[in-house]
């Protein structure tokens, strides 16, 4: 687990064999509150690790992670967001071998049926609208490939970008007006 203050952490999940892995980068953006006061917060990951995926199997893949954040102020209004990870939906979400694609997604919620992105095509935000000062914050991150894809062995990536910001608008915060910084 990696933090830095108004900066980005990259958590990498590579699959060997039949292993499967999904990329989180983890974006942090300036919060403001809704006094216009700003909000520093931190926010770390730990990895969605699939394992191994079985093609026969008619049961799928679900697997668990985290996102970590910590803000420096009470009852700030945050929301945590993740993008398509290069897919042209988010349903379904897919990490690639080479041009091979094995399709997948990443849920705010344990049935696996509120899917994680950014309020747009269906999908939900996170959203924390009391942060509690100096406190951590884990989000579990509910992760599943659905069964019986026809894929070959070999090695499965994607990146996605989750973006913290401001749950009440203010200019520099969100997507569009300045882009993550990663590391």
């Amino acid at each position: 687990m990696r933090t830095k203050k108004n900066s980005a952490a990259k958590i990498f999940f590579l699959a060997l064999g039949a292993a499967i892995a999904v990329v989180l980068i983890i974006c942090l953006s300036s919060v403001m509150s809704l006094a216009a006061q700003p909000v520093s917060c931190t926010i770390s990951a730990t990895a969605v690790s699939f394992g191994t995926y079985n093609v026969f199997s008619s049961t799928a893949l679900d697997s668990t992670g985290s996102v970590i954040y910590n803000c420096d102020s009470n009852n700030a209004s945050i929301t945590i967001t993740l993008d398509k990870g290069g897919a042209a939906t988010f349903n379904p979400r897919r990490m690639l071998n080479g041009s091979e694609a094995l399709n997948y997604n990443l849920y705010l919620d344990a049935a696996r049926s509120t899917i994680w992105g950014d309020g747009t095509g269906g999908t939900q935000v996170y959203t924390d609208t009391s942060t509690r000062r100096n406190q951590n914050v884990t989000v579990t991150v509910f992760g599943r490939i659905p069964a019986t894809q026809d894929v070959s062995v070999g090695t499965y990536t994607n990146t996605v970008t989750a973006t913290e910001a401001p749950a009440v608008s203010s200019p520099g915060c969100f997507p569009g007006s300045k882009p993550p910084t990663s590391w």
